[in-house]
């Protein structure tokens, strides 16, 4: 007998993105099968967000639009609200590819794992692509806990079980709440790469994690102090282990990504792109 399907809960945090949100949100309704659900957390916007919200919110499984403390806030505040296993969020101005849940269904019922991640897209105004980045690692854990890396929060998904284990996203932080709460799943799940594009990334002027990426990586790297103190981890480990993945990290980022930015299918329109491999 085939196993039953999982569904999914989507949530997408907004603050005065109304010039991306209405693609964002219909990337997510053409993901959803019956049993999704999907909630548009609005922080109080005062252009034309809610505006669009209202205009699809009978495909949805609920909304606000309140005053929060950020980001983090507004995503917990929705987890809060969502009944089902598998969960992820989608930032505003960000896309999911179509298949991309599906797939990720599938990969769940194929596999252990707690935590999937994968590969995106980044993409201009425009949408169209610049590049293709890899969110493939050989030990989350270590890149994460050693080297400060992130995966590509727009292409994980994870289990409500592990969400509810490690505690949920931390409130508290402003910057770098992604990159806390992948870590601490990191820690304490199976956390598994799948080789599919799920999901694009947009690169935008003002965007939160470039306008504050100082306080980002100030405060990622406050989180992963924490950890490794947490952790146990003896300095001498620190000192073998940080060099390296420090390295493997930047050489990830400067040469890799570099070479990506030539794929043939840099200029593409995203619209034309579904979940799938791509090398």
């Amino acid at each position: 007998m085939a196993a039953k399907r999982q569904s999914f809960s989507v949530v997408t945090p907004n603050l005065n993105m109304g010039n991306y949100l209405k693609d964002t949100i219909e990337s997510v309704l053409g993901n959803l099968e019956p049993g999704d659900e999907y909630f548009v957390i609005d922080g109080g916007s005062t252009d034309n967000s809610v505006e669009i919200i209202r205009s699809h919110e009978k495909q949805l499984a609920g909304w606000v639009s309140e005053q929060d403390s950020g980001y983090a806030d507004a995503i917990a505040k929705g987890f809060r609200l969502a009944k089902n296993p598998l969960l992820c969020w989608i930032n505003s101005g960000d896309l999911l590819l179509g298949g991309a849940l599906d797939k990720a269904r599938q990969a769940f019922g194929e596999m252990p794992a707690d935590l999937i991640f994968g590969d995106d897209f980044y993409i201009d105004d425009e949408s169209l692509v610049i590049f293709h980045s890899k969110g493939r690692v050989r030990s989350l854990r270590n890149m994460m806990l050693y080297g400060g890396w992130t995966p590509l929060q727009d292409a994980c998904f994870w289990r409500r079980s592990l969400y509810e284990k490690v505690g949920g996203m931390n409130v508290n932080l402003r910057h770098a709440a992604d990159y806390d709460l992948f870590l601490r799943c990191a820690l304490d799940g199976d956390c598994e790469y799948t080789p599919y594009t799920f999901s694009a990334f947009r690169r935008h002027e003002g965007q939160k994690s470039i306008a504050t990426a100082r306080s980002y990586v100030e405060e990622r790297e406050t989180c992963r102090r924490m950890a490794l103190r947490d952790q146990g981890r003896s300095s001498v480990g620190s000192y073998v282990l940080g060099p390296y993945y420090w390295a493997v990290v930047r050489f990830r980022a400067h040469v890799l990504n570099r070479c990506r930015r030539r794929s043939p299918l840099s200029g593409m329109p995203v619209s034309s792109l579904k979940c799938g491999r791509y090398s």
